[in-house]
């Protein structure tokens, strides 16, 4: 019986190319198949066996030949081996996949600066506390693949659709208020993140399209439509249309139905719309408690991560046989010299 770790190793073996082995023959069928030289057709100098001391023995040319027809075999059998490919597959590790696709949509108008937010004790702005919170969101969708797009005036992707959630994290900790101005067009931004849930949209990284229903978009804002071409509400529909789900989180204390006039305020009425046209959900936020508890809310929502198959680690062994092959045609140029 085979010792546990050699049987291991074999049951690991495998050859990518395995039909590259029925080359092996071939040298035999073209020698039977194909016409030989006939006899004093050769164009070389007959020399005397009795003028060459070792030929007339025929010892050394015998040996000689034997040694080429062994290299020779050993060359052909050593580079069919590497053609067909051999390798080690090893059993690789299962990594958290939903098959989700994430779209963050941040408002980044000049509100996001007021400072009415606690993190740690201190005073912070909005941005601040949606940056620590948002960050470790992102990072806690590992399989997931998530992007993020900023609005204000104008709305720009900071991070196309990626496995690569510590990038995404990063982009948004990245983000300042009056990259693309200081107004709040909702719409806009809602439109660009739907376009790249699009599977035809380019600037999605290649893999498998997520299954329907699973594609999502979280928008946060503190504010009110106020820019860009696009309303909120034309928008949402569109995504029911498609299937994406639209969660909204509406920041600040105040809400524009009850503003009297302020500034500062949230239009919560038409965040909730959205929500609720795209099958999503609205959420209130007022403190850095509450956005947390949302982020939260949220996972759970869009959870359900299962172990993916683990993906097959593969080694492959062909360069050791090619290194063969390569050092056999140096050996026969080595015994051609010496004819």
């Amino acid at each position: 019986m085979l010792p546990a770790s050699l049987s291991a190793l074999l049951s690991a073996f495998d050859l990518a190319t395995p039909l590259a082995l029925l080359l092996l023959p071939l040298p035999l069928l073209a020698a039977r198949l194909l016409p030989t030289e006939a006899a004093g057709s050769s164009g070389a100098l007959r020399v005397p066996a009795s003028l060459v001391p070792e030929a007339a023995s025929g010892a050394g040319i015998a040996a000689r030949g034997r040694r080429r027809v062994l290299l020779t075999w050993a060359l052909w059998s050593a580079l069919v081996v590497a053609l067909a490919g051999p390798r080690l597959v090893l059993p690789g590790i299962a990594l958290p996949a939903s098959g989700r696709e994430i779209m963050l949509a941040m408002d980044l108008s000049g509100s996001m600066e007021r400072r009415d937010f606690a993190l740690d004790g201190e005073t912070v702005s909005r941005l601040q506390a949606v940056k620590r919170v948002g960050a470790d969101f992102i990072r806690r969708r590992a399989g997931d693949r998530i992007g993020l797009v900023i609005f204000a005036d104008q709305s720009f992707v900071a991070a196309s659709l990626t496995f690569d959630t510590a990038s995404v994290a990063r982009a948004l900790e990245e983000a300042t208020i009056g990259l693309v101005g200081r107004s709040t067009g909702i719409g806009d931004g809602l439109g660009l993140a739907l376009r790249r849930l699009d599977p035809r949209d380019a600037g999605t990284e290649a893999g498998q399209p997520a299954p329907a229903g699973a594609k999502v978009v979280i928008l946060l804002s503190d504010g009110a439509n106020n820019a860009g071409q696009t309303t909120p509400r034309d928008v949402a529909a569109l995504a029911r249309e498609i299937g994406v789900r639209i969660y909204t989180i509406a920041l600040g204390p105040r809400d524009l139905a009850n503003a009297d006039g302020e500034q500062d305020v949230v239009d919560t009425e038409t965040l909730r719309d959205m929500a609720e046209m795209s099958g999503g959900k609205a959420f209130r936020v007022k403190t850095t408690e509450d956005l947390i508890a949302v982020a939260d809310a949220i996972d759970a929502l869009e959870g359900g991560r299962a172990k993916a198959p683990p993906l097959p680690l593969r080694r492959d062994l062909w360069p050791w046989p090619a290194a063969l092959a390569l050092a056999c045609a140096g050996l026969l140029l080595a015994t051609r010299r010496q004819r």
